[in-house]
């Protein structure tokens, strides 16, 4: 089983996760080809480049044979004429020169583009001569229905398209939520340029192509500090940032300097909910592969790089002794002890709207709620009611109480702790007739309980072969079967 896992010791940003994935061995050519597919006139171009003494991976996104983050930083930005959100202003890590005649906030300049300067060495002197910035046109950003169209009109796989929809719809309900909008009111400035979709495009490409078992990620340092955005100057992780990692493990230390990136953060909430990314240490395994992608900044004695292992769970080596068979069984037996303790809010109703019912439903998993459940049930006086059921995380709870309150009809809510056990969450893939397909599957103790195929990808193959839905089901399945029919799990060893 391969597993890769993401070390962000030094936060994790778009461009930075991206070099990661070539740097471990992803095919380049997987990621150009993802470019090229967008029709936006870009390249792909990497170095290597030292970061306090790591060789590392860059990318740099070239547009027409220029670099797309110097383009698309210099236009005027009208606050008029579009929204501009302070996540928009931020980008993957790379410091732009503070010169006098910005006509932009700030932090459009500081987090993309820059002269490449180390450390040890002064920023060159900017000449007024250049007119750069009075000289590009204008840029109103796009909105996520531009973006969603743009992605669903390429020639990319339906998988990769959808994991970088869902990184853009992500973000955008971050934004909307922050600002009070409705999401298609957030148009995407920084995060919305040419070299930001790029990013997050050619990582789902490579997130896909790296063809891994599971994720694993360690906790996150968001460094610490303050940044200026559109709207003022806010502490990091600034808020849309911010609400993208609820319920993330992260902490600060070491730099005071922005570290997670939207696209970062976006990337990482889309990979928990379709590869089952899980966060903690590095689990058991044998390392075959460690890449580094850096980001532009280099401060002092501070490697700013994201790390990915990839390499194979040990208890998938049948060639170990009975001491190294005993550890990993003890391993093991640990990490699949997934009991959880979740915090149980209900209500039951009967003078309310099924409308509201299904709206509070959405919103209830807007909040991260875990499940939600309508129960049809009889009330006092024999009328029919609703009992709604919010399974959460403790922190999750607050809110969710307050939306029942606010939004139903509700007197009062039940809260409660329970303890759940749930089965190990991964993805594989197999290959059928109508392409490749994703299968969900649930694992406990080594021992694959459930597999099923990702009805997303189902749908998409079947409208992409003009196919019943249910074949493609089928055919998934009988992939799934006939892959290990042959090949039964292996079991543990006992001394």
């Amino acid at each position: 089983m391969r597993i890769a896992y993401l070390d962000c010791f030094a936060g994790i940003s778009g461009d930075m996760f991206l070099a990661a994935l070539i740097d471990a061995g992803v095919d380049p050519d997987v990621l150009h080809k993802a470019a090229a597919a967008m029709n936006l006139g870009v390249t792909l171009k990497t170095e290597k480049v030292d970061r306090s003494g790591i060789s590392s991976v860059k990318v740099h996104v070239l547009e027409n044979g220029q670099s797309a983050e110097e383009h698309h930083t210099h236009p005027h930005t009208h606050e008029h004429a579009t929204r501009i959100t302070p996540e928009d202003t931020f980008r993957d890590q790379q410091p732009k020169e503070e010169h006098t005649h910005q006509h932009q906030p700030k932090t459009q300049h500081l987090h993309k583009t820059g002269h490449a300067h180390t450390h040890d060495q002064p920023p060159e002197p900017h000449s007024h001569d250049s007119q750069h910035s009075h000289e590009r046109p204008h840029v109103h950003g796009r909105s996520l229905t531009v973006i969603r169209e743009l992605i669903q009109g390429s020639s990319l796989d339906a998988s990769v398209k959808h994991t970088a929809i869902r990184a853009f719809e992500l973000l955008g309900a971050s934004e909307a939520k922050i600002h009070n909008v409705p999401v298609d009111q957030i148009h995407f400035h920084e995060v919305g340029a040419v070299d930001a979709i790029i990013d997050i495009v050619t990582t789902s490409a490579g997130i896909h192509a790296l063809a891994a078992d599971t994720w694993v990620c360690s906790p996150i340092n968001v460094g610490g500090g303050m940044v200026d955005c559109a709207h003022g100057r806010f502490p990091v992780p600034a808020p849309a940032t911010a609400d993208l990692l609820r319920g993330l493990p992260t902490y600060s230390a070491s730099i005071q300097m922005e570290l997670v990136t939207p696209t970062g953060a976006a990337l990482l909430c889309a990979l928990v909910e379709e590869k089952s990314l899980t966060f903690g240490q590095q689990p058991a395994m044998r390392v075959q592969r460690i890449g580094y992608g850096a980001g532009t900044r280099n401060p002092k004695d501070f490697p700013n790089v994201l790390r990915l292992s990839v390499g194979e769970d040990l208890n998938s080596f049948a060639e170990v002794d009975g001491t190294a068979a005993h550890s990993l069984a003890s391993a093991k037996h640990h990490r699949h002890d997934t009991s959880q303790t979740v915090t149980v809010l209900e209500t039951a109703l009967d003078d309310l709207s099924p409308q509201i019912i299904a709206y509070v439903t959405e919103a209830a998993l807007e909040k991260n709620a875990l499940d939600v459940m309508l129960t049809p049930v009889i009330m006092k006086k024999g009328r029919p009611g609703t009992l709604i059921t919010i399974l959460c995380n403790q922190a999750d709870s607050t809110a969710l109480e307050e939306l029942l309150l606010r939004e139903t009809s509700t007197l009062g809510v039940r809260i409660r702790q329970d303890r759940r056990s749930c089965l190990e969450r991964r993805h594989a893939t197999v290959d059928t007739p109508f392409g490749a397909i994703r299968m969900k599957l649930g694992i406990l103790a080594g021992e694959t309980l459930n597999a099923h195929p990702e009805f997303e990808d189902c749908r998409a193959a079947a409208s992409r072969h003009h196919v019943a839905l249910k074949l493609v089901q089928q055919a998934a399945i009988a992939a799934w079967l006939a892959a290990h029919a042959e090949k039964p799990e292996a079991t543990e060893a006992h001394g």
